[in-house]
């Protein structure tokens, strides 16, 4: 067994890819074809710990040039921690290529050159899991069928090839005691369960390599005694830790607003009620309040008919078990 540095670290990655040839034999094996031209261009997102300026995340783009002479961009992304973010940032990043100016082929015409788009591949390390597909590398291939006949049709055609892309996803997780073909004993370099006490660092069996993917394993050996390397590790392990604690702030902040927005919710529900309760009440005082002007206005047209018949205002008090000042004031109105 030997010792070398866990690939899954965006510096480690780095450091594997900026050997160019080692770059061909990984991008060649992943791909299931041969690069023979490879320009890489890492871009990296720095972050300040202390006084280190550390890499916390990187986004990779290579342009290929296959045995074909077939012109690619190849867009990898390498995820080691499952955040929040990370669909959103996968989405940006794959819209900024497509709309970069620079990955485009200078194609000759008879009258002019023109530009033509890049087909784009993107390769996605996950070292976290998919929610339902177990394999460890998934292709995602397009296919182009003709929708009346069902028949696939397999000429290329750039308009396609400008505007959509195929994937390749490995789920670093499911690589355990997977080495059923070339790839996966190739991927062996990143299986997580080779990790040593130290996670920073890998075990792994030279032997059970293919003995042309070798150079890849002697880079990973260089950079564990990279001290540069080393501590860029320690510092992306202590910033995702840090995202990890505030993403974990943030849910927990969440879930007190969303318990007290239904504590709000329910307070107005009962609130409401209430109002409904009140407004029933008003409209059932209301009702009685017309009924009773109904009735004071029947006796007073009663008092009236009684008192233009002559009965006086004593045996009208007695009548309607009014005072005779009450019988008195429904006469004066009256007048």
């Amino acid at each position: 067994m030997v010792e070398i540095a866990n690939p899954i670290y965006d510096v480690v990655f780095k450091y594997l890819m900026n050997d160019e040839k080692v770059a061909k034999l990984l991008l060649s094996a992943i791909i299931g074809k041969e690069v023979v031209s490879l320009e890489f261009r890492p871009t990296e997102h720095h972050f300040p710990v202390g006084e280190l300026l550390a890499v916390l995340r990187m986004d990779f783009t290579a342009r290929i040039v296959d045995a074909d002479g077939r012109q690619e961009l190849i867009i990898l992304e390498l995820q080691k921690a499952k955040l929040a973010s990370d669909i959103m940032r996968f989405r940006r990043y794959l819209g900024e290529q497509y709309a970069n100016k620079e990955n485009v082929v200078h194609e000759p015409a008879p009258e002019y050159p023109y530009r033509k788009a890049l087909p784009i591949l993107s390769i996605y390390f996950l070292g976290h899991t998919l929610d339902h597909v177990k394999a460890p590398v998934l292709r995602v291939n397009r296919r182009y069928i003709d929708a009346a006949t069902g028949e696939q049709i397999h000429e290329k055609e750039a308009f396609i090839e400008s505007l959509t892309h195929d994937s390749i996803i490995i789920q670093i997780p499911y690589l355990k005691g997977r080495r059923r073909t070339e790839l996966e004993q190739l991927l062996a370099l990143f299986d997580q369960s080779s990790a040593t006490d130290d996670p920073h660092f890998l075990a792994v069996s030279e032997e059970a390599l293919p003995e042309r993917y070798r150079p890849l394993l002697r880079r990973l050996q260089k950079a564990v005694a990279d001290p540069v390397v080393r501590q860029s590790m320690d510092a992306e392990d202590d910033l995702i830790e840090e995202i990890k604690d505030y993403q974990r702030l943030v849910s927990e902040k969440e879930n007190i607003i969303s318990e007290k927005e239904n504590v709000i919710s329910e307070k107005e529900n009962i609130i409401s009620e209430k109002e409904n309760i009140i407004s029933e009440k008003e409209s059932v005082i209301s009702e009685k309040e017309k009924i009773i002007s109904e009735k004071d206005k029947k006796i007073k047209r009663a008092i009236l008919e009684f008192h233009a018949a002559g009965t006086d205002i004593q045996k009208l008090a007695d009548i309607f078990g009014l005072s005779p000042d009450e019988i008195a004031a429904v006469l004066k109105s009256k007048k």
